[in-house]
């Protein structure tokens, strides 16, 4: 079994005497599907617990996706605002039923 763990884990876990095999993910491709991944590990540990530490490590998540695209954390905000503005948040909380 493999995943992406934080770049600190590695030196954290040798501290501690454990010896933990690791490479590094070269090739783009291969980190964005082991983002994608991670990215749902931590929405399922959100919802299982609904802490606030879990949804920042969403965000961080998130965070290197946008670094691995380029993309620009403001014009990811810019295009979260424009969709709120056509089509509303979720600050009503409607369920649709269908």
């Amino acid at each position: 079994m493999s995943k992406l763990v934080r770049d600190k884990i590695p030196e954290i876990l040798e501290k501690k005497g454990i010896k933990a095999e690791t490479r590094i993910l070269d090739n783009d491709s291969e980190y964005l599907s082991a983002l994608c991944d991670k990215l749902l590990e931590e929405v399922n540990e959100f919802i299982d617990d609904n802490a606030k530490e879990e949804l920042a490590d969403v965000l961080e998540v998130v965070y290197a996706i946008c670094k691995l695209k380029n993309y620009d954390l403001d014009s990811i905000d810019k295009i979260r605002k424009k969709k709120q503005l056509g089509r509303g948040g979720f600050d009503k909380r409607i369920l649709s039923i269908y």
